[in-house]
């Protein structure tokens, strides 16, 4: 049985005990909050054999072998050192960090110590984004030219948002997803960025266009933001058609078209939950066989990410504490 260990109690921790829950081989262990009640709600409801009132607790259980880091952005480098310092392999929620300085203190205390760390970017381990990356190479739709990928929700209130201190913004809760899914598909040679920014009150980004041109003449028009409810789609577009991904932050459907005809289409995967436990799947067969990074999100895309959104951030004026 692998047993998972969850630092933080709250709706994304929901989502990957959900993940784990019929599964045979994999389980929610442990999981550790500030509130001892909270530790105690979650462990009753979703049958977890330990719970902490504090996360040193948790990293300190012997039988714990992956812990999986579910606090706000701005957390995550505390509790990811934590039990890094503690020997622990971690899971760390997107966006991996505040900013790209503690993702390289992170990479560099995990390596010291040999500890494997990932990021839990989740569409990077889910087999129909790497049905993507296979449906492209086939030239089933020509050269890949121009990429469209958009992903909105109504969250202009919600506190985690709104807050610099959480690391608020639509950039790490949201707009992270878009510019993975150019990445995977659409390589690193950028050549130029072009963006546009809307500002809430406190500062945060609401709503962001960036776009992005590669050295080899492709292009990609990314979109996020916590202002209205959009479509999530994201579009590849070839010279003779183009892939349609129903929900770029968990792909839930392919459609490829080839003239304006669709010709096929990929559904979610047989046995899949809800997507979540295929990051474990991951985490699991990397610290078996002793690797300290993952190949499906390599510690080099995670900085370069992160050095991404900073650079956004910069030109927007968005600015953390930590920073």
């Amino acid at each position: 049985m692998f047993k998972i260990g969850i630092i933080g109690a709250g709706w994304i921790a929901d989502k990957m005990a959900e993940a784990l829950a019929p599964l045979a081989d994999y389980c929610v262990y442990a999981i550790a909050s500030r509130s001892a009640d909270k530790a105690a709600s979650f462990a009753r409801h979703w049958n977890v054999t330990k719970e902490y009132d504090s996360y040193e607790k948790l990293v300190q259980d012997k039988d714990v072998d992956l812990v999986y880091i579910a606090t706000p952005h701005s957390h995550h480098y505390e509790h990811a050192m934590l039990a890094i310092n503690h020997g622990k392999p971690v899971l760390v929620e997107k966006a991996f960090t505040a900013n790209a300085r503690q993702a390289e203190e992170l990479l560099a205390a995990a390596r010291a110590k040999g500890v494997f760390i990932t990021e839990a970017i989740w569409t990077r381990y889910m087999p129909l984004s790497l049905k993507v990356k296979e449906l492209m190479d086939s030239g089933i739709i020509g050269d890949p030219r121009v990429l469209t990928a958009t992903l909105c929700y109504m969250m202009e209130n919600k506190e985690r948002i709104i807050r610099p201190e959480l690391c608020g913004g639509a950039l790490l809760d949201l707009g992270v997803y878009v510019l993975n899914f150019a990445r995977m598909y659409f390589g690193t040679d950028i050549a130029k960025t072009v963006t546009n920014c809307i500002l809430g009150p406190t500062g945060m980004d609401m709503h962001e266009s960036i776009s992005l041109t590669y050295a080899n003449g492709r292009m990609a028009n990314l979109q996020a933001g916590c202002l209205c409810l959009n479509d999530r789609q994201g579009i590849i577009s070839g010279v003779d058609g183009y892939i349609r991904v129903d929900n770029v932050n968990c792909p839930e459907q392919i459609d490829v078209y080839r003239n304006y005809k669709l010709v096929e289409t990929y559904g979610r995967p047989e046995g899949m939950v809800n997507g979540y436990e295929y990051q474990v799947y991951e985490c699991q067969r990397c610290i078996s066989r002793g690797l300290l990074e993952s190949p499906m999100m390599p510690h080099a895309e995670t900085l370069a990410i992160m050095r991404q959104m900073d650079s956004l951030r910069q030109d927007w004026g968005v600015k953390y504490p930590m920073d």
